[in-house]
């Protein structure tokens, strides 16, 4: 039923925004970009149908001369027949951010992800990257990001030795 709703305005995408907590945006656009795990894309009227994984970070629109932003977690897209439905665990709009509080989530979680001393790449370390991302993207969104982070880490031995030479079997 959207997508026949969609049609009604030529030259318009219908843009539905679903989070666990229900709708929280449904808006007639001109054009959308979106952040994917392959990076970030592009939406226009017409657009060939597309399912793609969001990533954290901003989605923007454009509705006339008025281009506007909003911040999504991770989730799934699907684009078709004009309709674009973006399924998010979460999703902030810049009205409702608390600068203060955001930046000490994120002072929390930089502090945390630096002493980390558990094995990287593990389902905790993974989700204190998330908690650091969404805390950028909302930072982002409110228009004052923070400086970009680099994160690494120490290979184990196995990884940090030396290739040996294969065996001369002539």
């Amino acid at each position: 039923m959207a997508g026949a709703l969609a049609k009604l305005q030529a030259g318009k995408i219908r843009i539905e925004v679903v989070t666990p907590t229900g709708m929280v945006l449904s808006e007639m656009v001109d054009e959308f970009t979106a952040p994917s795990v392959e990076g970030e894309f592009g939406v226009l009227p017409g657009h060939i149908p597309l399912l793609a994984a969001l990533r954290i970070g901003l989605v923007t629109y454009r509705k006339g001369a008025e281009t506007l932003a909003c911040a999504v977690g991770s989730g799934f897209v699907e684009v078709a027949d004009d309709y674009a439905l973006l399924l998010t665990d979460k999703f902030m709009t810049k009205d409702k951010i608390d600068v203060v509080a955001t930046r000490l989530a994120l002072k929390e979680v930089d502090e945390k992800l630096s002493n980390w001393t558990e094995a990287p790449g593990t389902p905790k370390h993974q989700e204190a990257i998330a908690e650091e991302q969404w805390q950028v993207a909302i930072l982002t969104l409110f228009g004052d990001p923070p400086p970009p982070v680099m994160r690494g880490w120490e290979p184990n031995k196995e990884e940090a030795a030396e290739p040996t030479e294969p065996a001369d079997n002539a």
